[in-house]
């Protein structure tokens, strides 16, 4: 029996009234992708109502990265790394465990509960990356060590692209399943069986383009992952039928 679980790390940009005066000079840093994902708060609506439990993080990653192992340079930003130590124990504290916690422990009362959960981690990426236009319309990221994720993204690919042929979807793109976030860090917790974490990455171009085109993207994602569930849904009501 699975169990659809929806996140959204880099949901919005917003900027705890503490640190507010911390960001006064980097307004149009909070308003880039290194502030949030662009497009990404929309397309996690699209998405929650299909979920059984679902999370989205609005605070702004420049404050703590919660996609980031407390270990990566990059959990702290241009911003909070020069901050003392004490300070950015207390942001962990307050925003980063608490998040990732919540996520964790959902994931582990359902597996407690005999069922397997399919996490997808909503994202978007920037068009451009040092001056190369990224070739890809959505990627789909996780771990091919990992049989139940491959299949799982194969065949969500396969319905994409039914849906809408013109969609380039890709497989660990832009970035590797495998690189350091959190549904890596889970996979760390949970086997193949009990755990799929997928990043469903999405360009930004949509999101800064044509509105009626982005809701057609966000709508094909959202049909062809119903699609994806429907079978699991089935067999769930055949078996308590």
């Amino acid at each position: 029996m699975l169990r659809l679980l929806v996140t959204c790390e880099h949901g919005g940009n917003n900027v705890p009234a503490a640190y507010t005066p911390l960001f006064e000079d980097h307004r149009d840093l909070l308003n880039s992708h290194e502030g949030y994902d662009i497009g990404a708060k929309e397309l996690f609506q699209q998405l929650e109502g299909m979920a059984h439990k679902s999370f989205c993080a609005e605070t702004t990653r420049l404050l703590v990265e919660l996609n980031r192992s407390l270990h990566h340079k990059k959990l702290f930003s241009s911003v909070t790394r020069p901050l003392p130590a004490k300070e950015k124990e207390q942001i962990l504290q307050a925003y980063y465990h608490p998040y990732r916690s919540r996520v964790e422990g959902l994931v582990h009362d359902f597996v407690m509960a005999g069922r397997q959960v399919l996490h997808i981690a909503v994202h978007t990426f920037t068009p451009i990356f040092k001056g190369e236009v990224r070739q890809g319309d959505i990627g789909l990221l996780y771990d091919s060590k990992r049989g139940e994720e491959q299949r799982f993204c194969r065949a969500w690919k396969e319905r994409l692209q039914a849906v809408d042929p013109s969609l380039l979807v890709r497989f660990n793109y832009p970035y590797l399943g495998i690189s350091d976030g959190f549904p890596t860090y889970l996979r760390r917790k949970f086997t193949d069986a009990e755990y799929m974490g997928i990043e469903l990455e999405v360009n930004q171009k949509f999101a800064l383009g044509d509105p009626k085109q982005w809701q057609q993207v966000q709508q094909i994602i959202r049909l062809s992952l119903q699609q994806m569930l429907e079978p699991y849904w089935e067999n769930e009501q055949q078996e308590y039928a």
